[in-house]
């Protein structure tokens, strides 16, 4: 048993005695007068003096006790607590003494109320820790025992005593039955209280530990899906346009692309399970990222033979500010869905806007012509992996994790995201959230193809840093075409062995890696006077967060590419730095 565990009773008596001073100071205060008054009992006052000094002298005992509460108790501190609370006791019992004694029979009545109430009092606030109980209620008990036969000297001839006696023998028993049975009590909330804790903290840790492997499952993964998606099928693409092989490419790239869409589900779950997934605030044209997404699945749609239809795009404010990424997302998942499970007829995104006094209010909602769904269909639509039947993943694929996301995502931007539908009716699927209006903001230039990208001189020098053998052949495919070929490093330790020799015009390092992460290489690169100190460094990372995105900033890298990677979204990372770094020195002299 630890230090903390063994003080906790005697600093909760020590606590709970210094919360009911002011109650036990009131009492003497209020008995004394009517003793006096009634009784004529001269002895009320000093009685009630010395209890005050004793009140005073008991503080003091238990102020070093209650300043550090998670501090061992002291042995001495330990006698001396406990017999401050006899001594107290003894001190507010003695005024039974002369009530036993009094002509009047009044007064062996008080004595014992008296003493009950100290009694109760005893139970109800030192429970907590049994020596403060017996030695704050011995006193008592032994002056209800005693009491009786002081009123048996004085007054022979009353028969109150015997009925006295007996009524403080079943006090006493009472009391005894009281403070265990409110002991046990005490300790069985304690013990659920403790194990309800455990039992969180176990759930906690068990969700974490699901969440960082779910992560790290989904982060490992993503070596093979870079391959497959952003190197060996868009090589096979660029060489089979005129082929045959050119179905065969476009088998893996949309396999590939599938399984990235899997794995995205997975890390965005793991982030929401964790509390770390964020959205940001940035000006987007909304208009434009609604048409984008109707853009995209019209031709699924048509394929299947169904009408994608857009209802309400003239009422939408055009730019606003909030999350495209994550409204896309959502939009996404609805009208695939729909598409999904709706076999004739019709999709519908229809659009609303309101003004208000925050923003916009706009509602986002996916109207199908499908099935319907039952109420209990409905009551588990919104359930992580839950696929309202057996054969829906089989039939129609997915994690079962897309409406759990688009709705957690919906909330995560101030709204939500709700669903009705009838059996046989189809389905309406609606995301309401709130933007506020922006500036528009001049669009950026589009991603370059995958050419050759100028540069005088000689190609462009490129280090890829991976520790996986996969990741630094998928990016070398990828470079190939736009006129590179990079040198490669396993670990940091080796970059930075070859970066401290030779002059590289840009470096790709990937953010986690064993031993040393790439941020950390990033920072002993600035750090070092030497050919590279100031080289472009991509982060390559599968947590593109703006968090993570931040600490690659900091760490000294100046442009950042997710995985798996977009062919388009590494030429333009490599533009971009290629264009503000001069030709190396060999390059130019060559």
């Amino acid at each position: 048993m630890s230090a903390l565990n063994q003080v906790q009773p005697i600093v909760r008596a020590a606590l709970a005695r210094k919360s009911n001073i002011a109650m036990r100071m009131l009492t003497t205060f209020v008995v004394a007068p009517i003793l006096y008054l009634v009784l004529g009992m001269s002895a009320a006052w000093p009685w009630a003096g010395i209890y005050l000094v004793s009140q005073i002298i008991e503080l003091t005992v238990l102020k070093p006790i209650i300043a550090n509460p998670e501090a061992p108790v002291s042995g001495g501190r330990r006698v001396a607590f406990v017999a401050m609370l006899a001594f107290t006791s003894l001190v507010f019992g003695a005024i039974s003494v002369p009530l036993f004694a009094t002509p009047s029979s009044i007064g062996p009545a008080v004595a014992t109320l008296m003493l009950c109430g100290a009694i109760l009092n005893v139970i109800v606030v030192n429970t907590g820790w049994r020596a403060a109980a017996i030695a704050a209620g011995l006193p008592h008990i032994a002056y209800i025992f005693i009491g009786p036969l002081i009123a048996y000297a004085a007054h022979p001839e009353a028969p109150q005593w015997l009925a006295l006696w007996l009524g403080g023998v079943l006090l006493a028993v009472a009391a005894c039955v009281a403070s265990l049975t409110l002991e046990r009590a005490l300790n069985a909330e304690a013990e659920a209280k403790a194990e309800a804790l455990r039992r969180q903290a176990e759930a906690e840790a068990a969700v974490a530990a699901k969440s960082a492997f779910v992560a790290m499952i989904s982060h490992e993964l993503r070596t093979p899906i870079s391959a497959i998606t952003a190197g060996a099928a868009e090589l096979a693409r660029m060489e089979a346009r005129t082929g045959g092989k050119a179905g065969h490419a476009r088998l893996i790239g949309d396999a590939g692309k599938m399984m990235r869409a899997l794995l995205d589900d997975l890390l965005d779950l793991s982030r929401l399970d964790a509390h770390r997934m964020e959205v940001e605030a940035i000006p987007f044209d909304l208009r434009q990222v609604v048409l984008d997404v109707v853009r995209m699945w019209r031709p699924v749609a048509r394929e299947k033979g169904l009408r994608l239809r857009l209802d309400g795009a003239a009422v939408l404010p055009g730019w606003v500010e909030g999350d495209p990424t994550r409204v896309r997302q959502v939009l996404n998942n609805l009208i695939s869905n729909a598409i999904k499970f709706t076999r004739t007829g019709s999709v519908t995104l229809r659009l609303e806007a309101e003004p208000g006094p925050t923003g916009h209010r706009i509602g986002l909602a996916v109207v199908d012509t499908g099935a319907g769904m039952t109420p209990e269909q409905l009551g588990r639509l919104f359930t992580a992996f839950d696929q309202l039947g057996a054969g829906t993943a089989r039939k129609h694929g997915g994690s079962g994790l897309g409406l759990f996301i688009s709705r957690q995502l919906a909330r995560l931007m101030g709204g939500d995201l709700t669903a009705a539908s009838e059996p046989g009716g189809g389905a309406t699927f609606e995301m309401r959230i709130t933007l506020p209006l922006a500036t528009p903001v001049e669009a950026a230039p589009e991603a370059p193809a995958a050419e050759p990208i100028p540069r005088e001189g000689a190609p462009p020098r490129v280090l890829v840093v991976d520790d996986h053998v996969v990741n630094r052949q998928a990016v070398a495919l990828m470079l190939e075409p736009a006129g590179i070929v990079p040198d490669s490093a396993g670990s940091a330790e080796e970059a930075l062995e070859i970066l401290a020799r030779e002059p590289f015009d840009l470096v790709m390092m990937d953010v986690y890696m064993p031993d040393m992460d790439g941020r950390e290489a990033t920072r002993r690169l600035r750090a070092a006077a030497g050919p590279n100190q100031h080289t472009p460094v991509i982060a390559v990372t599968a947590s593109a967060t703006a968090k993570d995105w931040e600490a690659c900033q900091a760490a000294g890298m100046t442009g950042h590419v997710a995985k798996p990677i977009d062919p388009a979204a590494l030429y333009a990372a490599l533009e971009t730095a290629l264009a503000e770094q001069p030709p190396r020195a060999d390059a130019a002299a060559a």
